[in-house]
């Protein structure tokens, strides 16, 4: 399904994100190569900074709970494929099989899970989440070409459970940050979520990622975890 044949409500005054549209000065076939030259620059230059950053992690992981360090997780990506992404991990070793005995907890609408102060988060997990450090690793996703600096947020669960509307976000490359990180991050629905993630792919432009990569700054500068 085309994101031109998704009807979109909009307000009577445009949101900040809706005027970039307009504003391009690039054709989308020259947009998207450049946009990976960008990502894989960006990922190298900045490996120097995040290197030391996430042997610290390692550190704290691995004093602070038994068990692996980094997590790997199956996401879906552009056309519905899946990859593994890769986090740090702030949950005990067995979250997953404690998923099912705090589903009752669950604040989202299925297949979505959040709990606000989830139980299976380590102490050193919560200040991973709240700083957005756990995402670091997903360097290496953005420069196997699995993911971009800035898209929709890719789903840990499979485009299976989308429903036909929902399936338009899996024309972009999943980001490890995009407009619901820097809109309310968890405590958006999915459905709400998908309206963003449609939004971007709607206006998407160099002008749109840098915006959203400095409002993502200000946003975990202010400790708003991510997904």
């Amino acid at each position: 399904m085309k994101v031109a044949a998704i009807a979109l409500e909009k307000p009577n005054n445009l949101a900040w994100y809706e005027q970039y549209a307009d504003k391009r000065r690039m054709r989308m076939e020259w947009y998207y190569p450049l946009k990976r030259a960008f990502d894989i620059c960006f990922c190298i230059l900045a490996f120097p900074v995040v290197f030391p950053v996430l042997s610290l992690c390692y550190l704290a992981i691995k004093v602070g709970s038994p068990g692996d360090v980094f997590f790997f997780q199956k996401r879906t990506g552009r056309g519905g494929q899946r990859f593994k992404m890769y986090k740090l991990r702030t949950m005990v070793s067995n979250a997953e099989e404690l998923k099912e005995k705090y589903m009752h907890l669950n604040e989202l609408t299925y297949p979505d899970f959040k709990i606000t102060k989830d139980p299976r988060i380590t102490r050193v997990g919560r200040f991973l989440r709240k700083t957005s450090l756990d995402e670091l690793p997903q360097i290496l996703n953005v420069l196997k070409g699995d993911m971009s600096l800035v898209g929709p947020r890719p789903t840990s669960f499979s485009a299976k459970t989308y429903s036909l509307w929902h399936t338009a976000r899996l024309e972009a490359k999943p980001g490890m940050t995009g407009l619901w990180q820097v809109s309310g991050r968890n405590e958006l629905d999915f459905d709400d979520r998908l309206r963003l993630d449609i939004a971007y792919m709607k206006n998407q432009c160099f002008a749109l990622d840098f915006q959203v990569l400095v409002r993502t700054c200000g946003t975990v500068f202010h400790g708003r975890g991510a997904n």
